[in-house]
């Protein structure tokens, strides 16, 4: 009897890990382009810090396993990760990521602005994950490209790519930058939302981040 409860111990020891499912993939771009001040950037990752932490985007994050990763972007050969894919599968999981976000450390100044290159950055992304559903890239952003490649190029790849692009919008003045999101950098299943001033941000990331993680909206 001993004999066969150790085996049958050593059988589930030895069974292979079934990873979790995941609902979406979501890569939060956030512009730290010149156009960008130390105020201004302390507002966009305070902000993304309390999106990550606010219970129904955690509840909506846990319930569906999502994937998250955070980038940094500028000119043209200046984007990077500053954290790396992490699969929400608890609170804590979600504390941790704005934990992170909360201390990030600015990865470029004094650049240009070229959303093309984020996007196709971050489309590369995606083959890290390939178990996800959904792949969305989530692109903020207060000015329009005065660097870079053709952002609808760039926009038409992730669309055949099967990625959606949402955005983020930050006017000072009008809305000349939600126009150029809507017409050049949101794809067709995609969505622009606005935040007339860098202190709206916080808000309009936490709106958008649940619309973008919740199955309703897809």
């Amino acid at each position: 009897m001993r004999l066969c409860w150790f085996a049958f111990c050593v059988g589930l020891a030895t069974l292979p890990t079934v990873a979790r499912a995941c609902d979406t993939a979501l890569v939060l771009t956030i512009d730290v382009s010149n156009s960008i001040d130390t105020a201004e950037y302390r507002l966009q990752t305070d902000g993304l810090a309390d999106a990550l932490e606010d219970p129904e985007i955690v509840d909506t994050m846990v319930s569906g396993g999502a994937m998250i990763t955070v980038v940094q972007w500028s000119g043209v050969d200046k984007q990077t990760v500053s954290i790396p894919w992490t699969q929400v599968n608890t609170a804590l999981d979600a504390q941790s990521l704005a934990r992170q976000a909360r201390l990030m450390e600015r990865a470029f100044v004094l650049s240009d602005t070229a959303p093309a290159e984020a996007i196709y950055y971050s489309l590369r992304l995606f083959d890290q994950v390939p178990e996800c559903q959904r792949r969305v890239i989530d692109v903020s952003g207060d000015g329009t490209p005065n660097g870079g490649s053709d952002v609808r190029t760039a926009r038409n790849a992730a669309e055949r790519a099967g990625v959606t692009i949402n955005g983020i919008a930050i006017e000072s003045m009008g809305l000349a930058i939600t126009n150029f999101y809507r017409g050049a950098v949101i794809t067709r299943d995609g969505f622009v939302m606005t935040a007339r001033t860098h202190r709206e941000y916080p808000t309009t990331i936490r709106a958008k981040i649940l619309r973008e993680l919740s199955r309703i909206f897809g």
